[in-house]
């Protein structure tokens, strides 16, 4: 079992199989509209058109688990990342990422990499060709702290 194992649903309510990225590096990151790190979404922004002719994606989980930093509509959420980051990158439905009811891929993401669970907003799985983890960032590593990991990773 690995990451392209699972499907996940976009926030225009497509079904998206992981399998579908088999060959690229993806980055998975659960992200929130009103947290202090959201400021982020900018620089994984500039990550996603630096390198996405190289292969790589960026997926995008909102979740509002964390002092309900992101409580809006999936549809708000989008239009929020879109009007002030100019996110172009997937960004998929919000979900739960710990606890009982997170979502089966954010169980496997956790499991995988020790069992810790996600702290909070913008946790970072960086995800092989292969759909194996090839390593997990803290939330407060900000995604340019993470652009040569990228690079190795695309063979770049």
């Amino acid at each position: 079992m690995n990451v392209h194992d699972f499907t996940e649903t976009a926030m225009n309510g497509a079904l998206i199989p992981l399998s579908s990225y088999q060959g690229k590096v993806v980055l998975i990151v659960n992200t929130a509209s009103k947290c202090g790190l959201t400021p982020q979404l900018e620089g994984l922004e500039k990550l996603y058109e630096t390198y996405q002719k190289d292969g790589f994606e960026i997926l995008g989980f909102p979740c509002n688990q964390f002092l309900r930093q992101d409580p809006g509509s999936n549809e708000e959420i989008m239009e929020f990342c879109q009007l002030n980051y100019g996110v172009t990158f997937q960004m998929f439905e919000k979900i739960k990422v710990k606890g009982k009811d997170a979502d089966p891929l954010y169980k496997y993401l956790v499991d995988e990499t020790g069992g810790k669970k996600i702290e909070w907003n913008f946790a970072k799985f960086l995800i092989g060709p292969d759909g194996e983890i090839i390593e997990r960032f803290s939330s407060k590593t900000k995604p340019e702290a993470i652009e040569e990991n990228i690079k190795a990773a695309l063979g770049v």
